[in-house]
């Protein structure tokens, strides 16, 4: 029964978020896969965890739009998050409540979830706000600076972005769970979400494909066409690292690193 009605209360949010505009009907469907299986394996404390990245992160993406505007073009996929976006950012959450029912519902693989969801609303909150920094960013590898919204580039305004996003899971982590301690639960969580969030910028910065339009003589992720609807040439990268395999290992690390932390130092 658990698991029918989450699948319900995922198909309700799905269906909300695409009339919101803040999901594509295949995100919606995707999130509706993702939510049950969260909603419906891992009760109400996943639950949270899930509802605070998503609809956090939603609200940053749609805040500002006529500020990060003329950034569109750097970026594969606007603010309207497809099947694969939800996948990226969800799936490792999916997987983890299915280990979870599996196992014996080991608590470790609450902490690695919320690790995960962490990492994952770290990343998308810097992504959105990092942008309106009045400071140029820096490429986390090199130093240089370089334009917004390039893969790779941090700054101040991201980086405490990623510690809010971050904290924010935490903080929901410690007050919805009925075990572990408050303080250690939003630490392992912090940690986890910031491990994440900077292994995504190192990936960002060194193996993700980005390409280049010959026409606009700006890097891009997108691929194969531009927003001009030019074909763009790969630049640099490995083709196959998109933006969506960068989010989804940066939810593994945020989860191994949570959980790891919590398994040694907690258990």
């Amino acid at each position: 029964m658990q698991l029918f009605f989450g699948c319900l209360l995922g198909a309700a949010i799905g269906a909300l978020a695409w009339r919101a505009g803040s999901l594509s009907l295949s995100g919606a469907l995707a999130a509706v896969v993702v939510g049950g299986l969260v909603f419906g394996l891992g009760g109400l404390p996943w639950a949270v965890l899930l509802l605070a990245f998503f609809i956090s992160s939603s609200a940053w993406s749609r805040a500002f739009q006529k500020q990060k505007a003329i950034l569109i073009e750097k970026f594969s996929k606007g603010s309207r998050r497809d099947w694969g976006q939800v996948l990226a950012n969800g799936g490792i959450g999916a997987l983890l409540a299915i280990f979870y029912v599996l196992a014996g519902e080991p608590f470790w693989t609450f902490v690695a979830f919320a690790g995960a969801m962490a990492a994952v609303n770290a990343d998308t909150w810097a992504t959105e706000l990092g942008v309106l920094s009045t400071r140029p960013p820096r490429l986390i590898t090199t130093g240089q600076v370089v334009e917004r919204g390039t893969s790779g580039a941090v700054s101040r305004t991201g980086n405490l972005a990623v510690l809010s996003g971050a904290g924010l899971v935490g903080i929901a982590a410690g007050l919805v769970s009925s075990e572990g301690s408050f303080l250690a639960l939003v630490g392992v969580t912090l940690m986890g979400g910031m491990a994440g969030a900077f292994f995504d910028s190192l990936l960002g910065a060194s193996l993700q494909a980005i390409f280049f339009c010959p026409t606009c003589q700006k890097q891009t992720e997108r691929h194969p066409r531009h927003i001009c609807q030019s074909q763009t040439v790969h630049l640099r990268g490995w083709r196959w690292m998109t933006n969506e395999v960068v989010n989804f290992a940066c939810s593994v690390v945020g989860a191994s690193v949570a959980a790891g932390l919590w398994i040694v130092f907690f258990q």
